[in-house]
């Protein structure tokens, strides 16, 4: 459906729904019990769940303490909001005890009374769904007792009023990943409702044809996020564990992206078992990868590649590199995506060494601007300018006509060769990197390239994690990257001068200071060329520290 006309349906709907008469038209006759139970449940977080019992609201990066109203309290943004409204934390709250599932029933009584006329995020398609999801998970634990009657009576009539609303609009209302969580949510209240297998298999229809509109053939989705490739993966897992409950063959395109997304979930993750950070990842619970990729029932290794996505993998040794060589996410994926064209992360085992600054979390639009930055990422960035356009409505605008990348292996070592020409419009220049990773792992070396115009000012930027401690040694040629196990890794460079900077990384879920190396230069008659090495010592650490000295 061409984007105007889905505008248009939009607000139309916005307004017939936030009229007075809307919620009329979802009375109906409520079942006695759910048809269904889904058994399955991802482990709730009992830390997390205690602060919630202690009225600390922490989601989306942003804190609200005893909200008031308890709904809409007015400090709290949009995203904070749709996770409030959500309820899928409720998993951490009912893990924390007796108290903590009495205060459960509480909340969720609240809300039925408290939100019966349509509203813009708790109403939101995605947010419906993981409410119902969330209820229908957790119904025995909230109103399972006798005690529980008239709550159980009020859930099973708000469960069909809203899985009747859901059915109007899941297909349509919200973008991307948010679409299939919107149906995962009407496939899991039909058949706990006790759905007609026709309608539970119209909705299946709607979501095979989804499928392949969101997710690459290599298995990875559209946005090109290894938060989202996680989310989409854990909403696709629990389709199919609904299916499953309810006896209903299983389609065969859900199996077919489950099995194509896991590989593609082991891709992103380095040595700690976390995450990539690449267009608004942040690291996520390792505990939870391994979960979802367990319950994937998939095997083998990560892929070396991606080829429709443009994301390389290289590894030896214990060191990993992870490139990021494709074009930007497809509009109406792009919302949260960053400019990071060539950008890598390196690590060594289960430490973190080069990284980018990862997804910002929060309710401030000026901390979102700057993580979706070009220099915020490890890569070359020419005058300060991001090397793909980011538009005041976050989607992406003008970028590279062209991005290309080669791959070469022999003997064990391997190379990659980038390009783009995302900066050609505007400074008259093309930029190349070209990547190295040797057999050992100890030794990874880089060229990066300008080809164009001269006396424009660049910068290679190699963001480092925080808990990598960064000096300037050889007079300011080199600089030593200590991590904390005592390995010691050495970059040094040509072709521009070497500085040490701060930088902020965002990976863990919230701002942390750290560091940064600066590769910085103009580029002159036909443009730049900068070599690098990141080298890890062999010498014993007592003697790599004498030898600084």
């Amino acid at each position: 459906m061409p984007p105007l006309v889905t505008r248009l349906r939009h607000d139309a709907w916005r307004a017939l729904t936030a009229g007075p008469f809307y919620h009329h038209t979802l009375i109906g006759s409520a079942p006695a019990d759910l048809r269904l139970r889904i058994g399955e449940r991802w482990p709730g977080d009992t830390k997390r769940g205690h602060a919630i019992l202690d009225g600390d609201l922490e989601f989306g990066g942003e804190l609200v303490r005893n909200p008031a109203p308890v709904w809409l309290p007015r400090a709290a943004g949009q995203e904070w909001l749709a996770h409030w409204h959500g309820f899928a934390w409720l998993g951490d709250l009912m893990s924390a005890g007796a108290d903590a599932r009495e205060a459960g029933r509480a909340l969720v009584q609240s809300w039925l009374t408290e939100n019966t006329a349509w509203h813009a995020v708790g109403w939101r398609s995605d947010v419906m769904a993981t409410r119902v999801f969330a209820w229908i998970v957790h119904f025995e634990e909230l109103a399972g007792r006798d005690a529980d009657r008239l709550l159980r009576q009020a859930m099973l009539a708000g469960l069909a009023r809203q899985v009747k609303h859901l059915a109007r609009v899941a297909a349509w209302e919200q973008p991307g990943a948010r679409r299939l969580r919107a149906l995962k949510g009407l496939i899991g209240g039909l058949a706990a409702l006790g759905g007609s297998p026709q309608r539970i298999g119209r909705v299946l229809r709607i979501l095979e044809r989804e499928l392949p509109a969101q997710i690459a053939r290599d298995g990875v989705h559209r946005s090109r996020s290894p938060s989202v490739q996680l989310e989409v993966l854990r909403d696709l897992i629990d389709i199919r564990a609904v299916l499953r409950a309810a006896r209903i063959d299983i389609p065969r395109p859900l199996q077919q992206a489950i099995e194509r997304m896991a590989p593609m979930l082991r891709f992103f993750r380095h040595g700690d078992r976390r995450l990539a950070l690449f267009n608004n990842a942040v690291e996520e619970d390792a505990m939870l990868v391994d979960l979802v990729l367990t319950r994937s029932e998939t095997k083998g290794r990560a892929p070396t590649d991606a080829p429709q996505s443009g994301f390389q993998r290289l590894q030896a040794g214990q060191s990993l590199v992870l490139v990021d060589t494709g074009n930007p996410a497809a509009h109406g994926f792009d919302e949260d995506a960053h400019a990071g064209i060539l950008s890598f992360e390196l690590s060594q085992a289960r430490e973190r060494i080069v990284v980018n600054c990862g997804g910002y979390r929060g309710a401030k639009p000026s901390w979102r601007r700057v993580s979706r930055a070009s220099a915020a990422h490890s890569v070359l960035v020419i005058g300060d300018t991001n090397s793909v356009e980011i538009q005041t409505d976050g989607s992406l605008g003008r970028g590279p006509s062209s991005v290309r990348c080669e791959r070469a292996e022999e003997a064990g070592h391997q190379w990659i060769a980038g390009s783009h020409d995302g900066y050609r419009q505007r400074f008259g220049l093309t930029y190349s990197r070209e990547l190295y990773l040797a057999v050992d792992g100890n030794d990874v070396r880089g060229e990066d390239k300008l080809t164009g115009r001269s006396g424009n000012p660049f910068a290679v930027r190699f963001h480092l994690h925080p808990a990598v401690e960064a000096s300037l040694i050889e007079g300011g040629g080199g600089a030593s990257l200590r991590l904390p196990s005592g390995a010691v890794w050495r970059l040094r460079a040509a072709g521009a001068e070497m500085s040490l900077g701060e930088s902020i990384y965002l990976g863990a879920g919230e701002p942390r200071k750290t560091q940064q190396v600066v590769l910085s230069g103009t580029t002159g008659a036909g443009g730049a060329t900068v070599r690098w090495a990141i080298r890890r010592e062999t010498k014993s650490p007592e003697l790599a520290r004498i030898t600084e000295t």
